[in-house]
């Protein structure tokens, strides 16, 4: 769903499209049940002499284990009859086209986008959301996903910055008050599971270490708008049962460069919407298996919507051998 994101705002950005943003209130409480579910009946309810009967439900409630369903099957089924037909390779996007009039609509969880060539189309679409569901119009959208989206209409570009996401990581994980790192790794780094804690003073520091949870962290800035921290955090992320101080160091790096970077943004130009990729990969550098680690990144509009990091499978006997599987390997792993 990111790349879609980030696909259609490229073109928003190069099509000068609007983009409005909606929010649906109590989202789950809007599917309905093809199951008969009974629940006790909620404190302060129970009249007197009927404590032992029970509800039967008649629609979804939030902790249902099918309320997500629920709601987006309901969701689906709505827009579908106004019009709007579902993308094949992503279920979350929805499109509508009539004449040169253009509507994309994207769903995730209960908040909704809304990205299109004309105002009068759109203002329709928004009308009729919120005669089918109780919404809250949030206007042009500024926040996507905890990203903040910064438009410049004159110059045509939209930047997505990670920003306080970053300020917030750094200060749970006390790293705010860091020195600023110049690079995410640090070259001529080499991590392997032999690197374990040497005594027991290093062995009972390692088991204070949130490393799994600052790796998740990191991950999630990645993922979203910090394409130039993958492979950093690739490696740093083989890691997660046999670990020593020298991995927690390459950690903080990534964090301190982070630091020097937070206000680093994902730019979309408007550029020509042609796909451009580039793949390049190393030579049996890991240390503990031999297997090759490949990258790629894919930009349309002047601004990156897909990349990966991804250790090789198999060990590649030669380079040659190596480049010639790259590009289906990573093309086949860039749908999400």
């Amino acid at each position: 769903m990111l790349k879609s994101i980030r696909i259609l705002l490229s073109i928003a950005t190069s099509l000068d499209l609007e983009i409005w943003q909606m929010d649906v209130k109590t989202a789950f409480l809007n599917g309905s049940l093809d199951e008969s579910i009974y629940m006790m009946q909620p404190e302060g309810f129970i009249e007197k002499g009927q404590i032992e009967k029970v509800c039967k439900l008649q629609k979804s409630i939030y902790g249902l284990k099918q309320a997500s369903r629920s709601w987006n099957i309901r969701f689906d089924q709505t827009v579908k009859s106004f019009g709007f037909i579902q993308n094949p390779d992503e279920s979350c996007v929805y499109k509508r086209i009539k004449g040169d009039k253009l509507v994309f609509l994207i769903l995730y969880v209960d908040d909704i986008l809304l990205i299109g060539n004309d105002v009068g189309v759109l203002t329709s679409v928004k009308e009729w959301l919120a005669k089918q569901f109780d919404m809250k119009d949030l206007g042009e959208a500024s926040f996507i996903l905890g990203i903040q989206v910064i438009r410049d209409r004159k110059n045509r570009t939209i930047a997505l910055s990670q920003a306080s996401y970053i300020d917030k990581i750094l200060s749970r994980f006390s790293m705010q008050d860091s020195k600023k790192g110049m690079l995410p790794f640090r070259h001529g780094i080499k991590l392997s599971k032999e690197q374990v804690p040497k005594n027991e003073h290093e062995e009972q520091f390692m088991s204070r270490v949130p490393y799994a949870s600052a790796v998740g962290s990191l991950m999630y800035a990645m993922l979203y708008t910090r394409p130039d921290i993958c492979f950093a955090v690739g490696i740093v992320s083989r890691f997660q049962s046999k670990l020593g101080p020298d991995h927690w160091t390459a950690v903080k790096h990534i964090f301190k460069y982070l630091k020097r970077t937070r206000d680093n943004m994902l730019v979309y130009s408007g550029g020509d919407l042609i796909p451009v990729g580039y793949t390049d990969s190393d030579f049996q550098s890991d240390s503990d298996s031999r297997k090759s680690t490949s990258g790629a990144v894919f930009t349309i509009g002047g601004g990156a919507i897909i990349w990966r990091s991804i250790k090789k499978s198999c060990i590649a006997d030669s380079t040659m051998l190596l480049h010639a599987r790259l590009p289906k390997r990573l093309l086949g792993s860039a749908n999400s």
